[in-house]
């Protein structure tokens, strides 16, 4: 079987051959590619994606072959220069199923209107068409007016610029579900919203496959740092940090030396204000107002091994999105054994039972967050409890030989 599969992510393989760093996001995606072709013989990979040449690259490696399409500038808009990249690499490649990862870019409609729809199935991660509605994560447009930077002003990138792309490319993700017959989701969130847009597609579930290192370690009460939380993103307002730190004081009043972990760079504290965006204008002034400046610790671009490290040394992991499908840093996280708090959204709850793998919260009560997290850092005996649960839960959901064979038999509903 010739399976396409469409990116949007580059493997760290071709980055390698590229010369250029490779991404920190897809991991997934990677170990996904490794299991399928690991769990059959007869099974030929082809993996396209965009990147910033100018001309239609195929790099054949370790079995994989790559084709590269020229980045048409914008990625929230359809470009149709992509399509007859599409019917080359069609021509040549001839796949029996093309599999589209991904709803939220315009190039996967490319191929379908290049091509068809024949042999065509497309996985839904999140839904940006539904995620445009929560893209303001709550906070007030009138506070973000007043936090719209010269940086924004410039780039013409506000937040509030910013959910307009969202859902410019929910129209073009709501054409592709419109024009395709085969759909893998993994919640019945992300079901529900299929069914809405097109009754008449085949509904697929799929768990997936997630990084390899988290299959590997345990994460252990005796040896986290007490009192400390993780973020895996926090760098627009859906990932829900303001609410954590409307969270803290409460937190603090019982765990004044809690500190919060955050994955990636420090957006808010430049003071070269060209640099600063509004979300990062608003969380400064927030963390401010609620006194904790000094409890957010920035962790720079964690690498695979990294980010594994930093969830072991937590003693919480928080969720608190606006909106998730079903994020792969609670399934991390379980797979760890971390106890996880989530915000009860979108598909988070098809992967944290209350009080058994987790616990949840409404989005908006930060009050009830901050108890939970208190709950946690309070009794030993509870998060031992999660642990194990996570861990045995997650350890089936996410199973490589399971979710490999399940996408075989997907892949071959779809060829028939």
């Amino acid at each position: 079987m010739k399976i396409l599969w469409i990116s949007n992510t580059l493997f760290p393989a071709v980055c390698q051959e590229l010369n250029i760093p490779s991404p920190v996001v897809g991991g997934w995606m990677f170990s996904g590619a490794e299991a399928l072709l690991k769990a059959s013989a007869d099974v030929e990979l082809g993996v396209a994606t965009l990147y910033s040449g100018k001309s239609l690259k195929t790099l054949p490696i370790d079995g994989i072959t790559y084709y590269l399409l020229p980045k048409p500038g914008s990625n929230y808009r359809y470009s149709h220069s992509l399509e007859p990249f599409w019917k080359r690499i069609r021509d040549e490649f001839k796949p029996d199923v093309v599999h589209i990862h991904g709803t939220e870019y315009p190039h996967g409609l490319a191929y379908v209107n290049a091509c068809g729809n024949s042999g065509v199935v497309a996985s839904i991660q999140g839904l940006v068409s539904i995620y445009a509605q929560y893209y303001l994560g709550g906070i007030p447009e009138k506070e973000l007016r007043q936090n719209i930077t010269i940086r924004d002003i410039i780039r013409l990138d506000s937040l509030f610029k910013q959910k307009q792309r969202f859902q410019q490319r929910g129209a073009y993700e709501i054409e592709l579900i419109r024009n395709i017959s085969h759909i893998i989701g993994r919640t019945s969130w992300d079901q529900a919203h299929a069914w809405a847009i097109n009754p008449r597609a085949d509904y697929h579930f799929s768990n997936e496959t997630l990084r390899n290192a988290f299959y590997n370690h345990k994460w252990k009460y005796e040896e986290c740092e007490k009192h400390s939380i993780f973020l895996s993103q926090a760098h627009y307002p859906i990932k829900g940090l303001h609410q954590l730190i409307k969270a803290l004081p409460l937190v603090l009043r019982d765990f004044p030396k809690t500190k919060v972990y955050v994955a990636g760079n420090d957006f808010f504290s430049t003071n070269k204000f060209w640099r600063m965006n509004g979300y990062g204008k608003y969380i400064r002034s927030l963390m401010q107002a609620n006194g904790i400046s000094d409890q957010l610790v920035f962790t720079g671009i964690l690498s695979e091994k990294e980010m594994c490290d930093r969830y072991l040394r937590s003693n919480v992991f928080v969720c608190p999105s606006s909106i998730e499908n079903s994020p792969n840093s609670i399934g991390e996280a379980q797979l760890l054994g971390v106890p996880c708090i989530a915000s009860y959204v979108g598909g988070t709850a098809d992967m944290v039972s209350h009080n058994q793998t987790g616990l949840l919260y409404r989005f908006e009560e930060t009050t009830m967050l901050a108890e939970l997290v208190c709950r946690v850092f309070k009794d030993p005996d509870l998060s031992r409890k999660l642990s194990d649960s996570e861990r045995s839960t997650a350890g089936r959901r996410h199973d490589p030989d399971v979710n490999t064979q399940t996408l075989i038999k997907i892949y071959q509903s779809a060829c028939n």
